[in-house]
């Protein structure tokens, strides 16, 4: 870009990501006319140290070796993770941080910026972003959190910030401790935890964090700054070794997650904390503002215009910020649910705190610290070299020979109910690919509670002959496979086409009358209006369950799921969006409770009480109203009261304006916070993919089971690949016998070269 385009640059706010804008386009080009506003004096700022990793300290080397060699001779080094509870340690090391002040920090930055020639106006308030972009060619907003150029060009950015619940204050202690310290402290008020790690060779940044009500509890609400730092240091003083700590402009605080739409408006684009947030627990804020200033720098340099400059800063960066935001949220709301960890074994603990991210898994901790890892397996109860997922579990009568499932998956191949050849390739295939649970598709309890006219049945006994020539040929081809039978009824959501001719569209002919909770159609001005389930038609449905429970048991599946999730019939009446009732089935969740236990009673009755059975839950409808995390918990507390063995926790899909927050293993959390809350065994879907997340969230203690689908479509024979890929060979999954010439990857050609061996002169 000629420099002319961008010769006068104006930068709103003197934190890491403006100064390093700022020296990186003038180093680019000398001439360019660059100033800094920052309110306050240079050496004011809040906060002490800053975490920066070798991803980004690679790029700062490569664009500017002089801040490089600069931090590098002031940064402190370490590689260890402390996690304290109840008195003892439990140590994993091979991280890798670096670390520094926040004042040194700024100070090389100031003086690389002066060194250049940018202009630094401290102690000056800056004019806003629309007067200065009149007389400047591009305007920098690094004005932090609460952006003033955000908040006044709000409607072409249009923010998102959302508080979050924990109150938290950043601190320091006048001594280096040698490892980055968590610490849990179980007061008489409720669970409070130290974040801690060394910035300089005598001083440390100390976080100390609890919840809203545990702050409150323990008056920390009406103290001043200088009383809530002694009562930190009173109830952090054995992690202290009796030192005290101080403040720095600190106070209370609740962190906010900040998004926008956009980053840039007209010549003024955002970066940093003005643009997004990631929450402290994974060090990433003052990361991603110099990675911020990098892509801009280089968008600017080598981008036609402005206009396509500040496009591909944007298109490089919000991929990298939204991951890096997943991931903080997942810490964050880990930190948020602390309490319900505290009573896990020290090394499922230290584990689950490591792997809270998930940028941190069980493979990469084996590489990093195998040791740690190897004691937490031994933990968890894994045999000698067989990797978590291979563990069994028992449910009942029933052992499962390893932790995976294959989810349940709609294939809307049948006809007039009838499973067929597709059925028994589709779900054989599955079994003999090595997991030790194959489920089947939601199968319909009558003709209407069907979905489409291609899904199975088990109204028949026609019905169920076919099922049992799939569950023999499973048990027979794929010894120590078991499978699983979901049972369900459509609900509102009943009478439509197949998925790939119009998802949710009623069919052109042929429709039947659908029913549910309330008269309310799933999608407005397009579906039926269901009928309101009267006694009579409850009772019918319920003895329908009934019944195909009875067929089930005679076909010989060895497992059975009750869909109570998606806004099918049974979860039509649990949510609050789709009950409202006003008789004893409608209302508080314990009434819109009374109808799916009703069937789940008759099921289980039916059901031989040697085998398992398992309910599937959406745990929130992803929409305003809707389930809430309280009755989520009251729902799984309840069905595991009636004899459910396990509940499979998925989400969302109960009403049609719903906006799910996706990602990766994104339904996990619900499924954690049930397991560690009640007790309850649970089954993890959703967006899980590798062998390593399966690892990770069973060893962490977050799911008993994992359940995947597109996987296993993309994949038959995706836990026999994890195996090999792991090079397991044990009990907990066997290949068939005809297949066993495969069980190793098939050789490649090579793609190395010869090595040189000799320098000749």
């Amino acid at each position: 870009m000629p420099s002319s385009d961008t010769g006068r640059i104006a930068v709103i706010g003197g934190g890491p990501g403006g100064l390093y804008a700022a020296a990186l386009l003038k180093r680019l080009r000398p001439g360019r006319e660059i100033t800094v506003w920052e309110r306050n004096a240079p050496d004011d700022t809040f906060g002490f140290g800053v975490v920066l990793s070798d991803e980004t300290l690679g790029g700062i080397e490569h664009a500017d070796p002089v801040v490089y060699r600069a931090l590098s001779d002031a940064f402190v080094r370490w590689d260890t993770i402390d996690v304290v509870h109840r008195g003892v340690t439990r140590t994993s090391g091979g991280h890798g941080f670096a670390a520094l002040g926040r004042r040194t920090l700024l100070r090389i930055l100031h003086e690389r910026c002066a060194s250049l020639g940018v202009g630094l106006r401290f102690g000056t308030e800056a004019p806003p972003a629309a007067e200065l972009a009149a007389g400047h060619d591009l305007v920098i907003a690094a004005d932090g959190v609460h952006s003033a150029t955000r908040a006044a060009h709000g409607r072409h950015f249009r923010p998102t910030v959302t508080d979050h619940r924990n109150r938290y204050i950043w601190l320091a202690a006048d001594f280096a401790f040698d490892a980055f310290r968590f610490e849990i402290a179980e007061t008489e008020y409720g669970v409070m935890q130290l974040h801690a790690y060394p910035f300089s060779a005598g001083a440390s940044t100390v976080i100390v964090e609890m919840r809203e009500e545990v702050w409150r509890a323990a008056g920390l609400d009406i103290c001043d700054t200088a009383q809530s730092v002694e009562r930190c240091a009173k109830i952090f003083a054995e992690a202290l070794g009796g030192r005290p700590l101080r403040s720095n402009r600190s106070s209370w605080l609740t962190f906010a997650t900040v998004s926008n739409a956009r980053w840039s408006h007209g010549s003024t684009v955002l970066i940093g904390d003005a643009a997004h947030t990631a929450h402290f627990s994974i060090g990433s804020g003052t990361k991603l503002a110099v990675e911020d200033a990098l892509a801009l720098a280089a968008c600017v340099e080598e981008e036609p215009d402005l206009p396509a400059a500040l496009a591909a800063y944007e298109a490089e960066r919000r991929p990298v910020v939204l991951s890096t935001q997943r991931a903080a949220a997942a810490s964050l709301r880990w930190f948020e649910e602390l309490p319900q960890y505290v009573d896990q074994p020290l090394g499922r603990f230290a584990f689950n705190l490591l792997t809270r991210s998930r940028r941190v898994t069980h493979g990469n901790l084996r590489l990093r610290d195998p040791g740690f890892t190897e004691e937490v397996e031994e933990e968890f109860g894994c045999p000698p070299d067989t990797p978590p997922m291979f563990t069994p579990l028992r449910l009942r009568g029933l052992e499962l020979r390893n932790r995976v499932v294959v989810s349940p998956m709609d294939m809307y191949s049948a006809v007039d109910g009838m499973p067929g050849d597709f059925h028994l390739v589709h779900l054989g295939a599955r079994a003999l690919g090595g997991a030790g649970l194959v489920m089947t598709e939601m199968v319909c309890v009558s003709p209407d509670g069907r979905i489409t006219p291609g899904c199975t049945g088990l109204w028949t006994d026609e019905q169920a002959e076919a099922w049992t020539r799939i569950t023999r040929f499973v048990h027979d081809a794929a010894p120590g496979a078991a499978i699983g039978l979901q049972l369900g009824h459509s609900g509102r959501k009943g009478s439509t086409r197949l998925m790939w001719e119009g998802i949710d569209q009623p069919l052109e002919e042929g429709n039947w009358p659908v029913a549910a909770a309330s008269p309310l159609p799933y999608a407005h001005g397009v579906g039926q209006v269901p009928q309101a389930l009267d006694r009579a038609g409850m009772d019918a449905v319920r003895d329908r369950f009934a019944e195909a429970t009875h067929r089930a048991a005679r076909c010989g599946f060895d497992l059975l799921e009750l869909h109570c999730a998606h806004g099918y019939l049974l979860s039509g009446f649990l949510s609050p969006l789709t009950n409202q009732r006003d008789d004893a089935y409608g209302g508080s969740v314990e009434n819109r409770l009374r109808f799916p236990l009703e069937v789940f009673d008759a099921v289980r009755a039916a059901w031989p009480e040697d085998r398992p059975m398992t309910v599937r839950i959406s745990a929130t409808d992803w929409a305003r109203g809707g389930t809430s995390d309280e009755d989520t918990l009251t729902v799984a507390r309840a069905f595991a009261a009636h004899g459910a063995d396990a509940i499979d926790v998925s989400t969302g899909q109960v009403v049609a304006e719903e906006r799910p927050a996706y990602g990766r293993s994104y339904q996990t959390p619900y499924a954690d916070r049930i397991r560690n809350s009640l007790g309850v065994p649970v089954i993890a879907v959703g967006a899980l993919s590798s062998w390593d997340d399966v690892n990770s969230l069973l060893l962490a203690g977050r799911a008993d089971l994992c359940a995947l689908a597109r996987p296993h479509l993309y994949d038959p024979h995706w836990t026999l690949h994890a195996a090999a890929e792991q090079g397991y060979a044990g009990p907990g999954v066997s290949w068939p016998l005809p297949y066993r010439a495969g069980s190793r990857p098939p050789p490649t050609g090579r793609t190395d070269a010869p090595k040189p061996r000799l320098t000749l002169g």
